[in-house]
């Protein structure tokens, strides 16, 4: 991936600091882990980082 200047560099790090990532058990980096997640519900996909990566969540 390309970075197009600061503002689009901006955008992707916001983005990633949003993403599940693996080090953590796939919970972001600000998670409460006494959050309960539900698990029934419809999953919706949204395209980031320019459609390069889809996350999936619940429906709300």
């Amino acid at each position: 991936m390309l970075i197009y200047g600061e503002r689009h560099l901006r955008v992707v790090l916001n983005e990633y600091l949003d993403r599940p990532h693996q080090g953590r058990g796939q919970r972001p980096p600000d998670h409460d882990e006494h959050v309960a997640v539900p698990m029934e519900g419809r999953i919706e996909r949204h395209a980031i980082l320019g459609r390069v990566i889809n996350e999936y969540r619940r429906a709300a």
